[in-house]
């Protein structure tokens, strides 16, 4: 992403300066839930990058096992500048696994892998939130009111529901029809020829649309109402599981 080490250095001094000043502006409840969040952000980052790595393994490229993507430890995917977003901007990304094309089998075509290896980031997002909600309700019917009125039990329940929302949320955010994100690999190859020629002849002007979006703030106003509902379903269902 970035050709020289002064560059690197440049921008992790940046988002070390923007980091500080954030923390500076929080009171201590704000700092406090901003570290519970921190479990969230690298788990979400972590299975979503493995699910591009591990769709592309599987359909025939093994540039990220070379690369050591097929793999559940978060420092293999983080990204500074994405992890710092994340955190408080809650727009964010990880390190993008390097997937090379011309190493997929020839059973579908190259557009449909691109669509699988886009969408399984997404898919293991919402899967996690499926699962760490089963796991929230879990504890919630078993676990007994002691626990749940402790202050372990009570930052292990905040976690949860801060897992669950970031994986929501990350997930669907990436699901926007709009490069970079995977949302606009995901829906090329259902989009009609002359439209898909037309989208990727302006690839670069919904780049800017997406910058224009993201900066503004209108993404996440967009999608805050998927995430709710998407959350109060997923919950509702481990719920009614329980027999909550």
């Amino acid at each position: 992403m970035f050709g020289f080490n002064f560059d690197k250095k440049t921008l992790y001094i940046l988002i070390g300066v923007l980091v500080l000043l954030a923390l500076l502006s929080y009171g201590t409840s704000g700092i406090f839930s901003l570290i519970l969040s921190i479990p969230a952000v690298l788990l979400a980052i972590t299975v979503h990058e493995f699910g591009h790595a591990f769709s592309a393994y599987k359909l025939g490229d093994d540039t990220p096992l070379r690369q050591g993507r097929l793999s559940l430890n978060p420092l293999d995917h983080i990204d500074p500048l994405g992890i710092a977003m994340l955190l408080f901007v809650h727009i964010g990304w990880g390190k993008p696994v390097q997937i090379d094309p011309r190493n997929y089998n020839r059973n579908i075509s190259v557009e449909k892998a691109d669509a699988i290896v886009s969408f399984a980031g997404p898919l293991m997002n919402f899967i996690t939130a499926i699962i760490v909600a089963l796991i929230y309700c879990a504890i919630y019917k078993f676990a007994g009111m002691a626990f749940l009125a402790s202050n372990i039990g009570m930052i292990i329940m905040l976690i949860l529901a801060d897992c669950i929302t970031m994986n929501i949320g990350l997930g669907v955010f990436n699901l926007i029809p709009l490069p970079p994100l995977d949302g606009s690999k995901i829906f090329l190859p259902i989009l009609p020829y002359n439209a898909k020629t037309w989208f990727m002849q302006y690839e670069q002007v919904f780049y800017i649309i997406f910058l224009v979006i993201w900066i503004t703030g209108i993404a996440g106003r967009l999608i805050s109402p998927i995430i709710g509902q998407m959350t109060n379903w997923i919950l509702s269902l481990a719920m009614t599981i329980f027999g909550l």
